[in-house]
């Protein structure tokens, strides 16, 4: 490999005034609430795990001699292919290397240390951009860009009041893991340089800014940093990545994963390595998740996906558990069921009319096993999960927030969207003004909120045109199924013509899941330009309007077909002699065993399938995807150095990573699967159990994947899961009336309760009450009568049953989503949002503020006036962040970096 390390690039590092020096401000930054003394507290941030881990692996932590490396960028070109160029294309390649050239000279501007590093073969080069930043950059930007860094340890915090109770009662907790080096929890408040030797750790430079701080100082200089006109949009590395002027960004990881000795002490092991032997390994599938690592490694965004998804899969053990019960309660219920036993023995008892025009009349009796089946669902047991799985959504969301809060305070996030987070930087280069921030009282970027909502507004017709699309795919699987079923009908295969309705909808199933599929990368994309145009102004409100376009879509497309099978299908049929019709197709009829049966095939056909599809896929194409990096990035390597050892690099390793494509998939996929859990429960109860199965597996899958396939993300900060909980708490609402027609319109719970009040008291003779008989004109035509299920008279009209049971059905539905939404209510007011003890501490926190505040109002007078030898650098710096390009990176003043940078 060869060094073209740039002369230029690392000055700033060595001999380079340490803007500490300065004579501390003596007012007072917080006073802090008295705590255990641990004389370990002071001096550094790191935990033992970083400072006695692996080191040298990455070459991470460096010295004055080799520079530590906080990110990477790469690109590849192709010798070989550049010579056979096109006029057309060689100004391309020319253009980016152009712009590749201003964006690194930009980067040493900004104060950053640059070292190219260049492996080559014959055809091809691949060039490695290391990046780090010097002590001063770093206490620059992270005021900045207002980090919070830690003033003071914390005992830890986190706790279980189930683990407790297990304690208590002597019972040992075997989800329970010591999981060595955890990270210590601090009071942090936003870094200010002039009170640098106030905050814990500032004397050691190397572990002062943990690794995820530096990330993400490096990831906010290259996200708008120029490398042309910043208002055509020629800023930031994720244009560049578009563009294909580099191929990736990314932080380098913690060293290798696997630990390079079996006898490895525990003390001995990086981060990355901690997360894989107790987080990642399948075998760790019932053990707690170690979320304060994954937030100390990968950011509290991740760490926040990953507890909300072991929140949600742990909750989904009590569902699971009744609803398993509630299917074995079917299962024996099938062989005692009158109704069942007279349909399946009444031989030809019931002839019963076509189904479709050219089918055969056919008898109720075939159709026992079907019955038979819909009866493991369509039961009294059914009416009791459906409120208790209402209850149990509620409950879940009221814990979360709790939960959420409390991790929030932890984290030092609670804050963060309304106070901490900057302006995207794509918004702050397109937005056509500024304007006063009144809650950090900063001039900011500023886009009218009447003109976003004219885009909104227009963005919005886009959305209705997409679900219009998906209703017409739908449509056409609908006539898709009745088609096939006709076709099947008129076979002289007696069996299949028997199954022709099963066939249709199973087969029609398939189809819609494959729409389904198609559909959803086509909206994604135009989603994402639609979201990019409508200007919102910080990341999170991005990602949330962008999250509610998908959603909305997403919704209608896995959720229309169970919904018209829950809801329409069979309630437009008409009778024998007077059937309706839709482009020349006769409606599609429920069954024998009523839709509710097909409804749970539907369920179970795109839920089930579709997680086995995304778990095949996250296996298989992450392996084979990876295989062929290593494949394409080793033999390149193997013809560079034949004759070297066989070490590689670590930005050389993580290369071969996967890129991390973020959380929205992984949060898309968990919802869609809360929908089908609560929604239609009354169709399926098993599905909690499918869901809780695909949970475990998702859970490991997930962090293998951040752990050992992909490269490090870039750790960012979240104060929650963003509109996912209102999207959620939208679903638990819907659930309740989801739940409420389905038990009243598409079960047979009330025409049971209903015939069993107004006859004998038992259920003998059901099946007759259920079957109208054919209109005299009807039979007539075909010299034979027949029976089909409805509540009608022999003219076709609707019989007083019908209407009486409307009434019912209607009051049912009412009564249940008052009594489930009275008593949702009382939950929600009974059970506060955030815990009392994280009220406490937040007021707490805030008093304490105040306090110094009012302190440091006192004193600046008096003893409190800052070093007048630094006054003017700090005014400098205050205005060197206001006035640059709003898609630009403040450049580092020459006092601070001790060079003057040239572009």
């Amino acid at each position: 490999m060869t060094s073209e390390a740039s002369s230029r690039s690392c000055r700033a590092r060595i001999g380079m005034p340490r803007r500490l020096a300065r004579k501390e401000d003596s007012t007072i930054l917080i006073d802090m609430v008295p705590i255990a003394k641990n004389e370990d507290s002071y001096g550094s941030t790191a935990s033992t795990s970083q400072l006695n881990g692996h080191q040298e692996a990455a070459g991470r932590m460096g010295s004055p001699s080799k520079p530590r490396v906080d990110f990477v960028l790469v690109w590849e070109e192709d010798l070989k292919l550049g010579e056979q160029q096109d006029s057309t294309i060689r100004d391309k390649t020319d253009t980016h290397a152009a712009w590749r050239e201003t964006f690194l000279e930009n980067l040493r501007a900004a104060g950053l240390c640059v070292d190219q590093r260049t492996m080559q073969d014959g055809p091809g080069t691949v060039h490695y951009i290391l990046l780090s930043a010097p002590w001063a950059v770093l206490c620059y930007y992270a005021e900045d860009l207002r980090l919070k860094l830690p003033l003071q340890e914390l005992p830890n915090q986190a706790s279980n009041w189930s683990a407790g109770l297990l304690a208590w009662l002597g019972i040992p907790n075997i989800l329970q893991e010591d999981v060595p080096g955890v990270p210590p929890e601090y009071y942090s408040c936003q870094f200010k340089l002039s009170k640098l030797s106030r905050f814990l750790g500032s004397d050691n430079q190397d572990t002062f800014f943990t690794s995820t701080k530096r990330h993400q100082i490096l990831f906010a200089i290259l996200a708008k940093t120029p490398y042309g006109h910043e208002k055509k949009g020629l800023f930031g590395i994720d244009q560049l990545l578009a563009e294909g002027v580099f191929t990736a960004a990314f932080p380098l990881h913690d060293g290798p994963f696997r630990t390079p000795l079996e006898g490895t002490q525990a003390s001995g092991l990086t981060q990355r390595q901690i997360l894989f032997q107790y987080w990642a390994r399948w075998h760790k599938w019932y053990k707690c998740q170690p979320l304060d690592h994954v937030r100390s490694y990968f950011g509290e965004k991740v760490a926040l996906y990953f507890a909300w998804l072991g929140f949600y899969t742990g909750w989904l053990l009590p569902a699971a558990a009744v609803g398993t019960l509630v299917f074995l309660v079917g299962c024996f219920m099938v062989f005692s069921d009158v109704p069942t036993q007279e349909l399946c023995s009444s031989a030809d008892n019931f002839e019963m009319c076509p189904l479709c025009l050219d089918c055969p009349f056919w008898l109720l009796s075939s159709s026992c096993s079907l019955v038979q089946a819909s009866r493991l669902f369509d039961h009294g047991g059914t009416v009791f999960f459906s409120m208790f799985m209402a209850l149990w959504a509620v409950l879940l969301l009221e814990h979360w927030k709790r939960m959420s809060a409390t991790l929030a305070y932890r984290w030092g996030c609670s804050d963060y969207e309304d106070i901490e987070e900057r302006p995207r930087p794509q918004f702050a280069a397109s937005a056509p003004m500024t304007a006063l921030n009144p809650i950090t009282g900063e001039d900011e970027p500023y886009f009218p909120e009447r003109s976003r909502l004219r885009r909104v507004l227009a963005g919005s017709v886009v959305v209705v045109m997409m679900v219009a699309v998906v209703i017409m795919c739908l449509v056409s699987i609908i006539l898709y199924r009745a088609i096939m079923a006709i076709l099947m009908s008129r076979l002289n295969n007696t069996v299949l013509a028997a199954w022709a309705s099963r066939i249709a909808s199973f087969t029609g199933s398939v189809v819609n899941l494959v729409f389904i599929l198609i559909l959803s990368k086509i909206y994604m994309a135009l989603a994402h330009i639609l979201t990019r145009w409508e200007m919102h102004r910080t990341q999170t409100k991005f990602e949330d309007a962008f999250t509610l376009k998908v959603f909305i879509f997403q919704f209608v497309n896995f959720y229309s077909s169970p919904i018209y099978i829950a809801f329409f299908k069979g309630r437009f049929v008409g009778y024998p002699g007077n059937y309706h019709t839709l482009f020349g197709v006769r409606n599609e009829e429920c069954a024998a065993g009523g839709c509710l049966i097909e409804l749970a095939q539907e369920l179970l056909v795109i839920m089930v399938g579709k997680q086995i599809i995304n778990n095949v896929q996250e296996i298989l194409v992450p392996k084979l995807q990876s295989w062929w990096q290593k494949f394409r990035l080793r033999s390149k390597k193997r013809k560079a150095r034949p004759r070297e050892a066989a070490g590689q690099e670590p930005w050389e390793a993580d290369y071969e990573l996967l890129p991390c494509e973020g959380l929205f998939q992984e949060y898309l996929e968990m919802v869609l699967q809360f929908g089908f859990v609560t929604i239609f429960v009354a169709a399926c109860p098993l599905a909690p159990l499918f869901a809780l199965l695909n949970n475990w597996v998702e859970i490991r899958l997930d962090a293998r994947k951040f752990v050992c396939q992909h490269r490090r993300p870039v750790a960012e900060r979240a104060q929650d899961i963003g509109i996912w909980s209102h999207i959620l708490a939208g679903i638990a609402h819907l659930a309740v009336v989801s739940n409420a027609f389905l038990l009243a319109f598409t079960s047979d719970f009330l025409p049971r309760a209903y015939y069993r009040g107004t006859r004998a008291g038992d259920l003998h003779g059901f099946v007759n009450f259920t079957l109208a008989s054919a209109p005299p004109a009807f039979a007539a035509a075909h010299n034979r009568t027949c029976r089909y299920q409805a509540f009608r008279e022999d003219d076709g009209q609707y019989s007083p049953t019908y209407w009486n049971l409307l009434a019912i059905r209607l009051a049912f539905v009412i009564v249940f989503e008052h009594v489930v939404f009275s008593i949702s209510r009382v939950l929600d007011l009974l059970i506060p949002d955030i815990p009392e003890s994280v009220e406490v501490k937040v007021k707490r926190e805030y008093y304490l503020a105040k306090q110094a505040l009012a302190e440091n109002e006192a004193l600046s007078g008096t003893n409190g006036a800052k070093d007048t030898r630094f006054l003017g650098l700090e005014k400098s710096l205050g205005s060197q962040l206001t006035t640059p390009g709003v898609g630009q990176a403040s450049p580092v003043p020459s006092e601070v970096t001790g060079v003057t940078s040239s572009r």
